[in-house]
């Protein structure tokens, strides 16, 4: 009998969770062990229409979605809470937290605290669990005398497990062009005149220049810097949005992008940069990383628990630039793709978040030179870096594709769940009718009326 699960997460927000969590709950679905039931909760701001009832995988999701508030008949067998470790609960007897982690250097005590209260804690990097792994709190009592002493260390007391975000390959693969989205083909060809584009694609989040955690605005500098005034230029596209998509919110990052260009001298011809806001669906993604003036996929990220879109670009062939440090480190080498050094610097003060990220913590800063260097490095080298890029695509498409994300959760699960008692079903005797019965037959005395 299959063991009763729980699963709370984001499952139709438009957003890293959102994506995780759908690939968590195929993952889950795909061992056929659970009787899936899902809470679908909020994530911040992002839209919550990530789900198509018209596709197959959706559906099932949304099959299993339980109506607010959600009651059970009973107590799941398994709990999983796919959201930051300050909102995990217990409802199950065994309860597994899932999170992304950290993208700095240590994560906060209400973490600590959060993760403790579970069976099991998973994170998709090495750099997410070397966080939790390594911050330690002291635990200080006050003296009589009054004085504060030390006695004992608050630090992470439950198994943890890396689990990477699986891609799905049947979605996220090389395209010939003539595979490839006539109408996009046109339009891209149509407004992008240059040959050779760099991209990003992520979240533009909040802090000023140089502190959003993706470092967008450092990057169009560097950009800026590295081909102005040359006779051949690239282009760089932004697939950025904010929290969501509205037009305000375009309008806001265009004048981002114009606050850098303003800070060069006007004389100076400065490369192309286009922006791409709003929604793109996973197919409209796959064009974008394989359409033929798209050569290298580039980010300067402070940090990251993972980075999914650096993942799914190499599993089209695109080379990558990231910086050389953090969550990408799992699937990206130094052989294959380009890695920008630096250094670890304390976070800007514009991002500490109760609770979440923390003042004490450290992450990323690319070094601008080395940052110069790899850009002109890669345009000056496109038949090397697309050849390097195609030997990280065999070698992620073996490793990291949805159906190994599958297999190896499904490992994670018979090590820490296997002395979990099983459901039994209660099996009854075969009853069979008085008919039916080999007993002798019974022969009753003849009854005669009395008077």
């Amino acid at each position: 009998m299959k063991k009763l699960m729980l699963i709370c997460a984001p499952f139709t927000s438009r957003s890293g969770y959102g994506d995780h969590a759908r690939d968590l709950f195929y993952s889950f679905n795909k061992s056929g062990k659970y009787d899936i039931k899902v809470i679908d909760v909020r994530w911040g701001e992002c839209p919550r229409d990530a789900l198509n009832p018209n596709d197959e995988k959706d559906k099932k999701i949304l099959d299993c979605i339980l109506p607010m508030p959600p009651q059970m008949d009973r107590q799941p067998d398994i709990y999983v809470d796919i959201r930051i470790p300050n909102e995990f609960e217990t409802f199950g007897k065994f309860n597994i937290g899932i999170t992304a982690g950290i993208e700095t250097t240590a994560v906060s005590n209400a973490w600590i605290e959060g993760c403790n209260k579970m069976d099991l804690i998973i994170v998709p990097s090495n750099h997410s669990k070397d966080g939790f792994v390594n911050t330690v709190y002291d635990k200080i009592q006050n003296s009589p005398d009054g004085k504060q002493q030390k006695i004992g260390e608050h630090k992470l007391e439950k198994p943890m497990e890396v689990l990477f975000e699986g891609v799905d390959e049947k979605i996220f693969k090389p395209l010939h062009v003539d595979d490839m989205s006539d109408s996009f083909l046109s339009k891209m060809n149509k407004v992008v005149s240059e040959k050779f584009a760099f991209l990003f694609v992520g979240q533009w989040s909040k802090g000023g220049f140089g502190e959003d955690r993706k470092d967008i605005s450092k990057m169009i500098k560097v950009f800026y810097e590295s081909f102005a005034n040359k006779k051949k230029q690239p282009c760089l596209l932004l697939k950025t949005n904010g929290a969501g998509f509205s037009i305000l919110e375009k309008d806001e990052i265009l004048n981002k992008i114009n606050s850098i260009k303003n800070l060069f001298p006007t004389d100076w011809k400065l490369p192309s940069v286009y922006l791409l806001h709003g929604d793109m669906s996973r197919d409209e993604l796959n064009n974008l990383y394989n359409h033929p003036k798209v050569k290298a996929m580039v980010s300067f990220t402070h940090g990251e628990g993972f980075g999914r879109p650096l993942l799914e670009a190499s599993m089209t062939g695109l080379p990558v630039i990231a910086s050389a440090w953090s969550g990408q480190m799992d699937f990206l080498d130094s052989k294959n793709s380009i890695l920008v050094s630096g250094e670890i610097g304390d976070i800007p003060k514009s991002i500490v978040w109760d609770d979440i990220i923390i003042e004490q913590s450290q992450w990323f800063y690319v070094n601008e030179n080395k940052a110069y260097s790899a850009l002109n490095y890669a345009f000056e080298n496109q038949g090397e870096i697309k050849r390097n890029g195609e030997t990280l695509m065999y070698k992620n498409r073996e490793k990291f594709t949805l159906d190994k994300m599958a297999d190896k959760l499904d490992e994670i699960m018979k090590k820490h769940t296997s002395d979990m008692p099983s459901q039994v079903g209660l099996k009854l005797p075969k009853l069979k009718k008085v008919g039916e019965s080999k007993l002798p037959k019974i022969k009753l005395p003849k009854l005669e009326k009395v008077g």
